[in-house]
């Protein structure tokens, strides 16, 4: 038997429309999303609580516009963890696993972040490992060339036959793609042709040797428009409920 080739079973769910409501209510997972524009006067603060390899990689980038919006969905991260962990956002301690997705070592719950060019969301809570990814509609991509190297014949068809919903077909496959990666923590593969992502339920077989190694039997994937401009994928190993969408402003409270 071939050791890298094994059985994998994907799970989508139809996109559907979340609108944010206050987090006063229960959920077991939360996406806490902004537009970057909406926490740019809090980036100074935000950068404040960064530690110093964060604040490092930060002065790496060459554009201002990535290098902000990685100030504000980090900070973010950090007062997110910290008032689920009850410590200031700066004690916050995280480590890297092996293919660089970031986790808690001294314990505490799951967590991932997602950014695009203009907004971010991070996702917290359940008992499993989760990958969250956002795009914007407005991503200017030749999604053509694009899926014809990543997508399955079968999901290129669909994205085809969407006429003037092509691009948002796409890009909500591409989401999926990339949720589960990132709750395997393998974060990058390159056959992603292999990972089939449809409405409903994929039984597929499965090679890359580190996705082989490091992936859950099963993915359960949930797919949101939020607003006009932007699209939303959370995947997680086992069944989740519907996620709570809050306004990641909200999660600060009163900034100096």
């Amino acid at each position: 038997m071939n050791t890298t080739d094994r059985a994998l079973t994907v799970r989508c769910a139809p996109l559907r429309t979340l609108d944010p409501v206050p987090p006063t209510e229960p959920a077991d997972i939360r996406l806490w999303y902004a537009p970057t524009a909406s926490l740019r006067p809090l980036l100074a603060h935000l950068e404040g609580v960064l530690d110093d390899e964060e604040r490092q990689r930060a002065a790496r980038f060459r554009f201002a516009p990535d290098r902000e919006r990685f100030i504000a969905g980090h900070g973010l991260l950090r007062h997110l963890l910290g008032r689920a962990l009850g410590l200031p956002p700066h004690a916050v301690r995280m480590a890297r696993g092996a293919h660089g997705k970031p986790f808690l070592p001294d314990g505490g719950p799951p967590f991932n972040l997602s950014d695009t060019k203009d907004a971010l969301v991070v996702a917290l809570g359940g008992d499993d490992a989760l990958g969250v990814d956002i795009e914007t509609v407005a991503r200017r991509t030749d999604h053509a060339l694009v899926a014809d190297h990543y997508f399955t014949p079968e999901e290129v068809a669909y994205i085809r036959a969407g006429e003037g919903e092509a691009q948002r077909r796409f890009l909500t496959l591409w989401t999926r793609k990339e949720a589960v990666l990132k709750a395997s923590g393998v974060g990058i593969m390159d056959d992603l042709h292999a990972l089939r992502v449809l409405d409903g339920e994929q039984a597929l077989r499965i090679r890359h040797a580190v996705f082989v190694r490091e992936a859950a039997p099963a993915y359960h994937v949930s797919s949101f428009g939020v607003g006009p401009m932007h699209l939303i994928a959370l995947a997680t190993p086992r069944p989740h409920r519907r996620p709570l969408l809050h306004e990641a402003r909200l999660a600060l409270g009163p900034v100096d």
